[in-house]
């Protein structure tokens, strides 16, 4: 028996009728909303499956020849990673920045210079923060990944950066853009872009 099969018994003290018109009201209501929105509650459910079974394009890497890769929402642990890279950095941990180092590791600065090999790029620390003392300050993070045509998984963390130095006992400010790309967790190669900052930026 549902609700809607009851009579109120007039003679029944007010609270009683009260309590009634609740149950009544409810009941009437769950019935009318599950008929209206059933259809609704079903394309929202498969739309979420269908996210889950189909995740959503980002951006395109696009080809030497012209031809575009979809890049896709990265792993999350490559950016964990570049922070933690970052802040050794800052606190001139070179263990630490060794430790994240492919072996093979490449670099690209914005002055044309390849730095090739974790060794190479250890050493080039080393002088670069006895001469210039550089503070990096994050202004963003984004990973990405993508299977090239070779059937390779590119995994990609882009940053933003302020970065200080300090030049002959002047300060200099920087806006920094890095790429860098992770090999089973470790950098392999990296890309530095930069400009100096306007004033007031």
């Amino acid at each position: 028996m549902s609700p809607l099969d009851l009579k109120i018994n007039y003679k029944a003290p007010l609270e009683i009728k009260v309590l009634f018109c609740i149950i009544y009201i409810t009941f009437v209501r769950q019935v009318i909303l599950t008929k209206n929105q059933l259809n609704i509650m079903k394309k929202s459910i498969l739309a979420v499956l269908m996210t889950e079974v189909a995740p959503k394009a980002i951006g395109y890497e696009v080809e030497k020849d012209g031809s575009k890769t979809a890049l896709y929402s990265g792993d999350m642990s490559n950016l964990a990673s570049w922070e933690t890279y970052i802040k050794a950095h800052n606190e001139r941990d070179l263990e630490t920045i060794r430790s994240l180092n492919a072996d093979s590791l490449k670099i690209y600065s914005p002055t044309g210079q390849v730095i090739e090999g974790s060794d190479a790029h250890i050493e080039f620390l080393t002088n670069w923060f006895a001469a210039t003392n550089p503070k990096w300050t994050t202004s963003y993070l984004i990973e990405n990944e993508y299977t090239n045509k070779d059937g390779q998984l590119r995994q990609w963390v882009t940053s933003g950066h302020s970065v200080t130095l300090t030049v002959e006992g002047e300060e200099v400010k920087l806006s920094q853009v890095h790429d860098a790309l992770f090999v089973d967790g470790k950098v392999q190669m990296f890309y530095v872009t930069e400009r100096v900052l306007a004033e007031g930026e």
